[in-house]
């Protein structure tokens, strides 16, 4: 079974992503009545603003830290679709920013992003990296930012890269009725947790993803997705071919779900065309950030 753990260190990205302005730091607790009662009260809240901001939060004993982009039109009279974007491993919400470049999308488009920080610079996801309750701690996050920030419940999405992106799987099958969409770059929908036929989504959860061929871990990446869709009883469609020999493959599933697969042969282990820092591969022949977004859009929770 493949490991992030052997990511080089160039996935580190200690790059600055120049959209990050004066940050203000919070604290606070879980409030969520399934885990461990805290003794810690709010000292101070994060301001709902346009623009960027560091939030620190006191999480079961941790310190831990997400950073929220907001557009320039924003205000928390109105509700707006909010993203969740997940960094690999080495790396930080500084990396996830600087590689998708979604703080710009938003901006454009008119949604709020996140992007969490792992501890020790990875999320405990579907095969690595590290023990931490990280489905809890964005749990408590997304809860925030709906009840704080007044992000629409309805439009919630994850994404990320690597690590990240394997995390946004889990997200969707161990946190059910929170997550309308999620996209995974260069991750994958395996491990252990994976091999249990029980392990999917309990509500539907839309899926687009984008496989590098050159990626090492090209293949069970591959067949996870394929097994993602077995499961979940999805009818995919003819491939289309697109430029620079990409395949794409849709599919709607049995629970109404939809999942769309991009396999670029030439790619890596990369963010197509991404905005930089070091895991973008601008010579993809797509843009994964814009397919992304139009997809998310596309996609809002079904209430029940």
């Amino acid at each position: 079974m493949p490991t992030r753990t052997g990511t080089p260190l160039r996935h580190a990205l200690p790059l600055a992503v120049a959209a990050l302005l004066s940050p203000l730091a919070a604290c606070g607790s879980d409030d969520n009545a399934s885990d461990p009662p805290s003794t810690k009260k709010p000292a101070t809240m994060e301001t709902p603003r346009p623009g960027t901001q560091k939030v620190t939060i006191s999480w079961k004993g941790e310190k831990r830290v997400y950073t929220v982009h907001a557009p320039p039109g924003y205000a928390r009279s109105e509700q707006r679709p909010l993203v969740i974007a997940m960094h690999p491993y080495p790396g930080d919400g500084k990396a996830a920013a600087a590689i998708s470049g979604l703080s710009a999308t938003a901006d454009k488009e008119n949604f709020l992003v996140a992007y969490p920080d792992g501890l020790n610079k990875g999320f405990n996801a579907m095969i690595c990296c590290g023990s931490e309750d990280d489905v809890g701690f964005i749990r408590t996050m997304t809860k925030r930012l709906t009840s704080t920030w007044n992000a629409d419940p309805d439009r919630v999405y994850a994404t990320g890269i690597s690590n990240g992106g394997d995390m946004s799987y889990k997200l969707a099958v161990e946190l059910p009725g929170t997550f309308a969409a999620i996209a995974p770059v260069s991750g994958g929908y395996l491990g252990t947790d994976a091999e249990d036929t029980s392990y999917v989504p309990r509500t539907p959860v839309s899926v687009i993803t984008f496989l590098g061929g050159l990626d090492r871990h090209y293949a069970a990446m591959d067949e996870g997705i394929r097994t993602w869709q077995q499961r979940l009883s999805c009818k995919p469609g003819q491939p289309s071919r697109l430029k620079n020999k990409i395949r794409r493959t849709m599919a709607k599933c049995r629970d109404g779900s939809d999942v769309v697969v991009y396999r670029l042969p030439d790619m890596g282990h990369s963010w197509p065309d991404g905005a930089g820092g070091g895991m973008s591969d601008p010579a993809a022949g797509i843009n994964a950030t814009d397919l992304v977004w139009e997809f998310f859009e596309a996609h809002a929770r079904k209430s029940s």
